[in-house]
């Protein structure tokens, strides 16, 4: 949670805001291991982050999968907004945005937030509960979107 003064002096804890980056490439999916200091370390993870301050959420994301894995991307989609604040493994309730990007160029290699980075098949995934967060529901969701190609994006949980 963030803590912020309000404009009467008061004082009052807000949520945190972030992207997952859901990128594919020849039918792969690309996901992170996250470093052992980090919330939900040694799972893994799709790229993404923290959103800064003055940035939009599609500039978040493109800057988070650049720094994570050295890809730039386009962004296709946007999958849904996850606002729900019992979302597991989180300590400071995040509204989490997921986005589905089409990697254009490897231009870097991952930062210290990363420890592997792999390309996966679909029916080859980590187990469930090796995925952070809720990752795996977003990869069987967007899975699920494939399939049926229902309107996204989605934002009630």
């Amino acid at each position: 949670m963030i803590t912020c003064e309000l404009e009467n002096g008061n004082e009052d804890s807000f949520r945190h805001a972030v992207v997952h980056c859901i990128v594919v490439k020849d039918n792969k999916i690309l996901l992170e291991k996250r470093a052992e200091h980090l919330l939900d370390g040694g799972m893994w993870a799709l790229p993404g982050g923290f959103m800064d301050r003055d940035e939009t959420a599609e500039q978040a994301a493109l800057r988070e999968l650049k720094e994570e894995t050295g890809w730039t991307a386009e962004i296709l989609d946007m999958l849904r907004i996850i606002t729900r604040p019992d979302r597991p493994h989180e300590d400071r309730q995040n509204i989490a945005i997921d986005f589905i990007l089409n990697p254009l160029e490897k231009i870097g290699d991952s930062d210290h937030e990363v420890t592997d980075m792999a390309w996966h098949e679909f029916d080859k995934l980590p187990p469930a509960e090796q995925l952070a967060f809720d990752h795996y529901e977003s990869i069987q969701l967007y899975l699920k979107y494939r399939r049926e190609k229902f309107p996204i994006p989605l934002w009630r949980n």
